[in-house]
């Protein structure tokens, strides 16, 4: 599986590790991405989703019902 965000899109970024001598070497930035299960009331089940911890507070705010929808908007299979 990829290291992606099913909500925010998010995934990994490149950048330096630098040394305490300021050696620059290639490193990645991964996002915190959990899989996360949420009951969907409207639809009596259990979802899961591969969601970073971003998503799970904008889940919290906004709602499962509207995520969802953007998503099966988006093309996403849920």
């Amino acid at each position: 599986m990829s290291r992606v965000c099913q909500v925010t899109g998010k995934r990994p970024i490149t950048g330096n590790s630098v040394s305490h001598s300021n050696i620059k070497t290639k490193r990645r930035f991964l996002p915190n991405l959990q899989t996360k299960r949420f009951f969907f009331v409207e639809e009596d089940r259990w979802i899961t989703l591969k969601v970073s911890s971003e998503a799970i507070r904008t889940i919290n705010k906004n709602g499962l019902a509207s995520i969802v929808k953007g998503l099966r908007d988006k093309g996403d299979k849920i």
